[in-house]
C-alpha cells in the first residue's frame, strides 16, 4: 500500500519538532526493516540506485573516470573528481589514496574503454561498496548524468534486512522530504518479491533525534 503523502508530512513535522536544534544543518534518514527475506539468495539482495525528486540537500560526490574530451566536460559539468588513465595507474600502486576516494564518492562514472583498468586499479576497493562505475561512451551528455547522480542515492540489502540512507536535510520543506521518502520506498517495494508486505517497519531520524515511526497503513 503506497504511502499517504498527508500522513508521512504529519510524521515529518513531528520528527522536526522534536528534534534538539543544533548549530549545524541535520540530516533525515530513513530507516526500513525488511521481512520474509532469505538474503541467502541473491535476488534477495538490493544493490539500485534512486533518482530523487528533489536533490537530498547535502553534497553527493560523483567521480569521473575519462580521458579527452568526455574528461574535459567532466570537469566542467560539475564532477567532483575526474581521473584519466595516468592516475589510474598510480592509484593501482597506492592502495590508500584509492580507499581514500572510494569512500569520499558516492557515485562513479567511467568511460567503457577504461572499466578492465577501473577493476586492476579500484575493483577491491569500490566492488565492497557497490559503487563499481557506471560505464559510459564517449559522446554521452556528461554534464546531464553527473546533475541526475547529484540527486541519486544508493540502496543496498546484503547481510542484514534493513534499509538506512540519507533523504533530505531539516531545513528542506516538508512537502519534498515526503516526495522523496515516498520515492525510496516505493522503488524498494518494487524491488521485492512480495512489495509491501516485506517491509515490517518504516521509521525517520534526524541526525540528533529520536526516530519517529510512520504508520504502515
Amino acid at each position: 500500500m503506497p504511502l499517504q503523502k498527508s500522513i508521512l508530512t504529519q510524521k515529518i513535522i513531528e520528527l522536526k519538532e522534536n528534534t534538539p536544534k543544533r548549530n549545524f544543518k541535520q540530516s533525515i534518514e530513513l530507516l526500513l526493516t525488511l521481512k520474509g527475506l532469505d538474503l541467502k539468495k541473491p535476488e534477495s539482495r538490493l544493490d539500485f540506485s534512486v533518482e530523487m525528486p528533489h536533490p537530498i540537500g547535502k553534497p553527493v560526490k560523483v567521480c569521473v573516470i575519462a580521458t579527452g574530451d568526455l574528461a574535459l566536460k567532466a570537469k566542467g559539468g560539475g564532477a567532483d573528481l575526474v581521473l584519466d588513465r595516468g592516475e589510474l595507474d598510480d592509484l593501482a600502486k597506492d592502495r590508500k589514496r584509492a580507499k581514500k576516494i572510494a569512500e569520499e564518492h558516492d557515485h562513479f562514472i567511467a568511460e567503457a574503454s577504461l572499466m578492465p583498468l577501473v577493476g586492476r586499479a579500484l575493483g577491491a576497493v569500490l566492488g565492497p561498496r557497490g559503487k563499481m562505475p557506471t560505464p559510459v561512451p564517449p559522446n554521452v551528455a556528461i554534464e546531464e548524468l553527473i546533475k541526475r547522480y547529484k540527486r541519486t542515492v544508493k540502496i543496498r540489502v546484503r547481510d542484514q534486512p534493513a534499509v538506512r540512507c540519507r533523504v533530505a536535510t531539516e531545513d528542506m520543506s516538508e512537502e519534498h522530504i515526503a516526495e522523496n521518502v515516498q520515492a525510496i520506498v516505493s522503488s524498494v517495494e518494487s524491488k521485492l518479491e512480495k512489495g509491501d508486505k516485506n517491509v515490517s517497519r518504516i521509521r525517520l531520524k534526524a541526525t540528533m533525534g529520536k526516530p519517529v515511526e510512520v504508520p504502515l497503513e
